[in-house]
């Protein structure tokens, strides 16, 4: 059984989340909540949020379902970081020049399953 959550057009370049997800895929919820409280990079507590609302799901599909899911033996089966929209802005150069600027967005999925 499997459950998912996702985190659309978050304010950060896709390369940067996917350092961070990287470091948790595999793992089992609590090491990976554990990893992302400890680390120091800025994506790494909504990651984190990620997780818990996924485990939430997983609960909630308990309730509603009685699916069977042991919360417990839940693990990050696949995390992937894609792109999401850009926003364009304009910086000013010289000689009244200008530059564009481009503000990434990532989109983010947990999936979690049971070992």
């Amino acid at each position: 059984m499997q459950v998912r959550a996702q985190l659309n057009n978050f304010r950060v370049s896709p390369q940067k989340a996917r350092l961070v997800a990287d470091q948790i895929r595999g793992k089992g919820v609590e090491d990976a909540l554990t990893t992302l409280d400890l680390s120091p990079r800025r994506v790494a507590g909504p990651l984190a949020k990620l997780v818990r609302s996924a485990v939430a799901n997983a609960e909630e599909k308990n309730n509603r379902d009685k699916a069977g899911i042991d919360v417990d033996n839940l693990f990050v089966r696949s995390i992937s970081v894609g792109d999401g929209s850009r926003m364009w802005r304009i910086r000013a150069r010289a000689h009244g020049r200008a530059a564009w600027i481009q503000k990434r967005t990532s989109h983010i999925t947990v999936v979690l399953a049971e070992r």
